[in-house]
């Protein structure tokens, strides 16, 4: 593991906890949104493994349904989890509506934490001996 990936679980874990700390303060839009971007930094993580870098959302989001979901069906699910984040998301940080309920925050948490267990299962974990290698 390179320590832009180590850093990169460092940073989703952080966005997990803070995830779980806003719902259950009631703030369910924010939630939602470090949910998502716990997702999205393990997916760019998982990207670097593979020497690929984006600067968009879009594009990371493309990338790891090109590399992992089409390649390993299984994978398909968590391609999902970053598309249905992304929306959540900006429901979320932009839109001025009823915003997002404590169920799909819940949901979206839920969600960012089984990506969190895949990440770690492909890259391993901050601490292991592998993330002293670049």
């Amino acid at each position: 593991m390179t320590a832009e990936q180590m850093a990169l679980l460092r940073k989703a874990q952080a966005s997990l906890d803070a995830a779980r700390a806003l719902h259950g303060l009631r703030f369910f839009d924010f939630a939602a949104s470090r949910a998502y971007y716990a997702m999205f930094y393990l997916a760019e993580a998982m990207l670097l493994g593979e020497c690929l870098s984006f600067s968009k959302h879009s594009a990371v989001i493309a990338a790891f349904g090109r590399q992992f979901a089409q390649a390993t069906p299984a994978m398909e699910e968590f391609h999902r989890y970053l598309i249905d984040g992304q929306d959540s998301r900006n429901i979320g940080d932009y839109d001025i509506g009823p915003g997002i309920t404590e169920s799909e925050a819940a949901e979206q948490i839920e969600r960012a934490a089984k990506f969190v267990d895949l990440a770690k299962s492909k890259l391993g974990t901050p601490s292991d001996d592998s993330a002293e290698k670049s």
